[in-house]
């Protein structure tokens, strides 16, 4: 499941550790969507979702939080949600500073 409202990526710590993924920040805090308040674990991951892969910060989830992508893996993919046919697309080109500069 994608979340754009999501900051970060969600996947199961049983998941990650089987992947060999390690703790990189101890004890981070999150709000989540009913205000509530959690600490969790983050690891740096590399992250595959058919065609579109990254590198990127995953929080270690528990049992009952939901596994998801966040909006900063999504960006990373460079892709966006087509929320009529259910997938990931390309986003097209990346924006890039001009090596010109004019006042």
């Amino acid at each position: 499941m994608a979340d754009t409202g999501a900051e970060m990526t969600w996947l199961p710590e049983v998941d990650l550790r089987s992947a060999g993924v390690e703790t990189f920040k101890r004890d981070q805090l999150f709000v989540m969507a009913n205000g509530q308040y959690v600490t969790r674990h983050v690891g740096m991951a590399v992250i595959e979702c058919g065609e579109f892969k990254t590198v990127n910060e995953v929080v270690f989830a528990q049992p009952g939080d939901l596994s998801l992508l966040g909006a900063r893996t999504l960006e990373a993919f460079n892709a966006q949600v087509d929320s009529r046919k259910k997938m990931l697309v390309a986003a097209g080109p990346i924006a890039v500073a001009s090596a010109e500069f004019t006042l």
